[in-house]
């Protein structure tokens, strides 16, 4: 098994919070949960238009399911039939995915004039 050359420090809050969060698309993936796409390849589909492959998809997921924050139910039958669902843990994160929804809705437009602006002072 990978262990890491500098171990974790989770005794900061901050730490905690970007070990579960962290990742390009771990709050979309809790947030489609929530919202009730519950299967791989339906997440998959809801977030492909942003550049997210199936397999990091998969792997955030596994990651997810390993920190606690999801678990996943396993149907039997041809083909086996996977959906992932929110823990209790998984339910208090929703908070600050709103949180962090709300704050890149109203800043949007800053950070989009502050790019055009950094490009135009470089051109």
């Amino acid at each position: 098994m990978y262990e890491k050359k500098i171990p974790e420090n989770l005794d900061c809050g901050i730490s905690v919070c970007m070990k579960v969060m962290g990742g390009k698309w771990k709050a979309w993936i809790i947030e489609c949960i929530h919202d009730g796409i519950k299967r791989p390849s339906k997440i998959h589909r809801q977030m492909e238009t942003e550049g997210a492959s199936l397999r990091v998809i998969t792997m955030h997921l596994k990651e997810l399911e390993d920190l606690g924050v999801l678990y996943k139910k396993i149907y039997p039958g041809t083909p086996l039939r996977v959906e992932y669902y929110l823990t209790e843990v998984g339910m208090s994160t929703l908070p600050l995915i709103k949180a962090m929804s709300q704050w890149g809705r109203e800043k949007r437009a800053y950070l989009l004039q502050g790019e055009r602006n950094a490009y135009l002072a470089t051109n």
